[in-house]
C-alpha cells in the first residue's frame, strides 16, 4: 500500500534516476493505481510521451475548468490522437460554478486573493480530489525552477492533502532548456501558445503572455505577488520526510 511506503526510502531509491526510469518504477509499483495529471504544458506532454513509450495503458487525467484557452483544447486533441491514450477529463461541479457566477460574477477572482482561491477551489481543487480518488500515486510535471513556490520540490513526496498518497515529480530537477530539447528531439506536440509568449498556461482569463526578460510565471495571475501564484493543487498538505504522514502513518483527507 502507498501508505506503507516511506518517502525518505523512496527518495534514496529514486535518487539519480532518469525521469523515464521513475515512470517505469511508478508503473511497476502502482499499476493502474497511478495516473499523470496533465494540464498540457510542455512538461506534462513530455511525460505523456515517456509513458506512451512504456505502456499503451497509461492513465492520464485532465481538469477542464471550463475557462481554458482554445489552444489548450487543440493540444489535448493532438495528444489524444498522437498517443492513442484516453484522457480522463474531470469538470467542476455544475451547481458550484452556477452559484459562483450568479453570486460573484464572472471575474470575481480578480477582486482579491481569497476570491481567486475560491474560484480555483471550485474549478480545480475539487475536481482534482475526484480524479485522485482510488489512486495510490499521481505524477506531475512540476519543476523546481518554475517558481519560488516550488524551489523545495522533491522527486517523490507524500501528499498529505490527498490521503497521504505518493506524489511523483520526475522532472523536478529539469531545466526549461531540457524540456524543450526533449520536445524538439522527439517531435512532441505542444500548445501553440508557447510560441506566442506563454511559457506557463492556465485558464484563459488568468494567463497572459510575458514580456522579454520576465519570469516564466509572470503571466499567471499577473495581478498577484509571486509567492501567491499557486492554485491549491500543489500547495496544501505536502508532507516532509520527517512528518508522520511521510513516515508511513495514516494521513488525513486534508
Amino acid at each position: 500500500m502507498a501508505g506503507q511506503l516511506r518517502v525518505e526510502l523512496l527518495r534514496d531509491e529514486l535518487a539519480g534516476r532518469e525521469a523515464k526510469e521513475i515512470l517505469r518504477w511508478a508503473l511497476d509499483t502502482f499499476g493502474e493505481e497511478v495516473a499523470l495529471a496533465c494540464s498540457f504544458s510542455a512538461e506534462d506532454i513530455v511525460l505523456v510521451d515517456m509513458l506512451a513509450g512504456l505502456t499503451p495503458s497509461a492513465r492520464v487525467f485532465a481538469i477542464d475548468t471550463g475557462r481554458l484557452h482554445e489552444a489548450t483544447y487543440e493540444a489535448m486533441e493532438r495528444v489524444r490522437e498522437r498517443y492513442g491514450i484516453p484522457i480522463e477529463v474531470y469538470f467542476p461541479e455544475t451547481a458550484a460554478v452556477e452559484r459562483l457566477e450568479r453570486d460573484d460574477g464572472f471575474y470575481s477572482f480578480r477582486r482579491s486573493l481569497e476570491d481567486r482561491h475560491a474560484c480555483c477551489q471550485i474549478r480545480k481543487v475539487e475536481p482534482l480530489e475526484r480524479a485522485l480518488a482510488g489512486l495510490r500515486a499521481w505524477i506531475t510535471g512540476l519543476r523546481r525552477e518554475q517558481s519560488i513556490t516550488r524551489t523545495q520540490l522533491d522527486v517523490v513526496e507524500r501528499d498529505a492533502a490527498h490521503r497521504g498518497i505518493i506524489k511523483l515529480n520526475p522532472l523536478a530537477d529539469w531545466s526549461g532548456e531540457q524540456v524543450w530539447e526533449y520536445v524538439r528531439r522527439h517531435r512532441v506536440p505542444y500548445n501553440r501558445l508557447h510560441d506566442e509568449g506563454y511559457p506557463s498556461i492556465g485558464c484563459e482569463p488568468c494567463t497572459r503572455a510575458v514580456r522579454p526578460g520576465e519570469h516564466p510565471r509572470a503571466g499567471r495571475w499577473w495581478w498577484e505577488s509571486p509567492e501567491h501564484k499557486e492554485c491549491g493543487l500543489h500547495v496544501a498538505g505536502v508532507a516532509s520526510a520527517a512528518s508522520p504522514a511521510a513516515q508511513g502513518e495514516d494521513a488525513g483527507d486534508g
